[in-house]
């Protein structure tokens, strides 16, 4: 875990604990502190391998470095790599990744990744697209286990506003921006719902492009915490749901959000392991990571009420049809 950062990646390992006990296992969760910089990367890995969890049957590890940390029966339920050594390395995010530097420590962690991986006994991914990098970068077959809301009951469609909204972290990488300038392309009074907290430079940034395209009375940005019970709200009475990460590492709990509420979702091309919930038309719309293309989904899902409403329904469904229930994690998990 990384200190005082809260979010998809530390869902899945509370729910999953709370879920293991009430199907009668005892569980006792430990969070390990981690931070991504090359600088000690190497160290914290050398100390997870010291870290003794052999008074458990059984070793479930999420995010990297945890596999490090030796168990004979040791399950992964893997959720990404460290990504700026492997799917993000040379991105613009990164400028330094070709660095001899760099370079070696890509090379060694690579090696040492591929140690631990063999250790386990067996391993899950979150999305295919997880699957598909250890299989390009590891050579490691593994088995999608797609996670659960952890109460999805919450979440019922209801009469539907003209709001389409994306409740996640307010960061560059989640491009809420990409929304902002395609409500300067949309053609009818379409409001567009941002909910979250995140990057202060980022918000500044999104609520300057608000200001200059004179979208104030159609855009609300709503940069705070909202709880549980305010974001079941805001997604059960919306008109559509939008999501358009860059490279997502799954479909992301707030398409599943949106799924459990009959709403169809916006998403984009290039959003990742989004298109593994979303069918083009079918249950949402993914168009081309551009203001234009995304305004024209907006005006169609504001357009013609009876298809978003359709549409909504078939992502609802979509769920039962990837077993995106706790019975068949607790069933995959404890194989």
């Amino acid at each position: 875990m990384v200190p005082f950062v809260h979010g998809g990646a530390r869902n899945i390992v509370d729910w999953l604990a709370t879920k293991l006990t009430e199907h009668g296992h005892q569980v006792e969760t430990v969070l390990l502190p981690h931070i991504d910089h090359p600088d000690v990367l190497f160290d914290q890995m050398a100390a997870f391998r010291w870290v003794d969890l052999s008074a458990a049957d059984r070793l479930i590890c999420f995010r990297p470095p945890a596999h490090h940390v030796p168990h004979d029966n040791k399950v992964l339920w893997f959720i990404h790599h460290i990504r700026r050594f492997y799917d993000l390395w040379g991105a613009s995010y990164f400028p330094d990744s070709d660095t001899t530097q760099l370079t070696g420590l890509r090379d060694a962690l690579v090696a040492a990744d591929n140690a631990a991986l063999g250790e386990a006994r067996h391993v899950f991914t979150n999305s295919r697209i997880v699957s598909d990098r250890l299989a390009t970068y590891n050579g490691v077959d593994s088995e999608v286990l797609y996670p659960p809301l952890f109460d999805p009951s919450a979440y019922q469609p209801v009469e539907r506003n003209d709001e389409i909204v994306a409740v996640c972290r307010l960061e560059h990488h989640k491009r809420q921006h990409l929304l902002v300038e395609a409500m300067a392309h949309t053609t009818t009074p379409v409001t567009l719902r941002l909910c979250g907290t995140g990057n202060s430079g980022y918000v500044e940034q999104l609520r300057d492009t608000i200001a200059c395209t004179a979208l104030a009375d159609r855009v609300i940005l709503d940069d705070r915490w909202i709880d549980d019970d305010e974001k079941v709200n805001v997604v059960n009475r919306c008109l559509a749901a939008a999501y358009v990460p860059e490279n997502e590492d799954s479909y992301g709990y707030p398409s599943l959000e949106a799924a459990h509420a009959a709403k169809a979702v916006l998403t984009t091309t290039d959003s990742g392991g989004v298109p593994e919930l979303i069918t083009d038309g079918e249950n949402g719309f993914i168009a081309e990571p551009t203001p234009e293309a995304l305004a024209d989904a907006m005006d169609q899902l504001y357009l013609d009420r009876v298809r978003t409403e359709r549409m909504g329904e078939a992502n609802r469904e979509r769920v039962g049809e990837l077993q995106i229930d706790w019975d068949h994690v607790i069933e995959r998990i404890l194989a």
